[in-house]
């Protein structure tokens, strides 16, 4: 889905107050956001995703009812519109300040706390994308680094599944990133519910983990996170597996944009290549 064809599922959606033509793209990955007003509008990449966007909506209203700072949704229901998923959003205040790891550790603790939710919760699949991403790929990567990646998964997706959690199982935001908080003149909210899961707690700290190691994330701010939230995931001996499905999730990720944008498949490239050669020490760069 190129920006193109969501701006055409945004007009024929209706939702906006005005045309979709003067709406603002904020991001285009699996979900293409739009701006305008004070309502954001997210587009689905295809109907697979409608049973997600239905989750997130859920997930939205618990999270308002149980106190936690996050996006609240300005329509209860999930449109399908030519095969795309619709959510409508209530617009954020501009942010005050960029977030900082501190200010996720926050919000996690509070999500972690609660109980499981009245609706179910489904476990963090955090490897059932890569078949779709790789097919997404299709041509623009190589069939041999596709059939590893496979293998990789299937690997991982064993070890995962045997791992011994040191914390309580519970409700996890699934992609628990400094992005996907948002710090406005009342505080740090979470927002992009749409991965929250039931699953290891574990897996929304292994996050902050890779960020170190792969990303950039400066030591300091990294011991900013573990002290706000209380424990350091690298202490538990599951954490490699976690870090491992995390990685090949990650590698598969920018693969489904390979096709039509250079720089994502010279990124997939580049990280392929690193975990074929076992090298955990290769930068890799936000896509």
């Amino acid at each position: 889905m190129d920006e193109a064809r969501a701006r055409d599922v945004l007009a024929a959606a209706g939702v906006l107050p005005g045309t979709a033509a003067d709406a603002r793209l904020l991001a285009l990955g699996e979900n293409a956001v739009f701006a305008a007003g004070d309502l954001v509008v997210k587009v689905g990449r295809d109907p697979e995703l409608l049973d997600r966007a239905r989750r997130e909506l859920a997930v939205a209203g618990w999270l308002a009812e149980a106190g936690v700072p996050a996006v609240r949704a300005a329509r209860s229901e999930a449109l399908l519109v030519d095969g795309h998923p619709v959510t409508v959003w209530h617009r954020l205040p501009d942010p005050v300040r960029p977030a900082q790891p501190r200010d996720l550790a926050e919000l996690l603790r509070a999500v972690h706390a609660l109980p499981s939710p009245s609706f179910a919760l489904p476990p963090r699949e955090l490897l059932g994308g890569v078949e779709r991403w790789l097919r997404l790929a299709g041509a623009a990567i190589d069939p041999a680094d596709a059939a590893y990646l496979r293998e990789r998964r299937d690997g991982f997706a064993s070890a995962a599944a045997a791992l011994t959690p040191c914390l309580p199982r519970g409700p996890i935001h699934g992609d628990a990133l400094p992005r996907n908080v948002h710090v406005g003149p009342d505080g740090p909210v979470l927002v992009d519910l749409e991965t929250f899961s039931s699953d290891l707690r574990e897996h929304d700290l292994v996050v902050m983990a890779l960020s170190r190691d792969r990303y950039g994330l400066p030591a300091e701010a990294y011991a900013s996170f573990v002290e706000t939230y209380g424990w350091d995931v690298r202490e538990w001996d599951g954490c490699a597996v976690l870090r491992g499905a995390r990685e090949t999730a990650s590698c598969a990720w920018v693969a489904q944009h390979a096709a039509g944008n250079p720089r994502a498949r010279a990124e997939f490239e580049r990280r392929v290549a690193s975990l074929r050669e076992g090298d955990p020490t290769v930068r890799w760069y936000p896509f």
